[in-house]
């Protein structure tokens, strides 16, 4: 115990300049890792949202979209989901499609647009059903629509 003693007053004493300089390194540190966090996240909203109003959908999603339909039938269920989008994107943010109204296809945007007009197209002719919800409310505000 002795020794230990000896030991412990044989180390520096650390001076608090140097631990108020240690504390904010690392809160540099932090502040620059959740700034690259929030870059990265603006570029991929930024290539979500030109993909969303400068592409079609493609075989990939169209393929996407009917393996979960047939998954979920497979599963005995009745509804999926088969596309989800913010509805921040939609020209009215959402309010049509949250009140149930009855003209909320006109509020649809881009590839969710392009959706709705396939569904019409394609799958409603063989019968098949679409109901359209909002399913997220941050800050009590309509985020993210979905198909199902």
């Amino acid at each position: 115990m002795a020794e230990i003693e000896k030991s412990e007053a044989r180390r520096p004493v650390v001076r608090a300049e140097d631990l108020r300089n240690k504390a904010l390194e690392l809160q540099l540190l932090e502040m620059k890792r959740d700034e690259e966090i929030r870059t990265r996240e603006a570029a991929k909203h930024a290539e979500f949202i030109n993909d969303f109003f400068r592409k079609h959908v493609g075989d990939k999603e169209r393929d996407l979209i009917r393996r979960v339909v047939m998954q979920a039938a497979a599963d005995g269920k009745l509804e999926a989901m088969a596309h989800s989008f913010p509805s921040r994107l939609c020209t009215d943010i959402g309010h049509a499609i949250n009140s149930s109204g009855a003209n909320w296809p006109a509020t649809l945007q881009g590839k969710a647009e392009e959706l709705y007009d396939l569904f019409v197209e394609v799958a409603q002719p063989r019968g098949c059903g679409l109901k359209a919800k909002v399913i997220n409310f941050p800050d009590g505000m309509p985020a993210t629509s979905a198909f199902s």
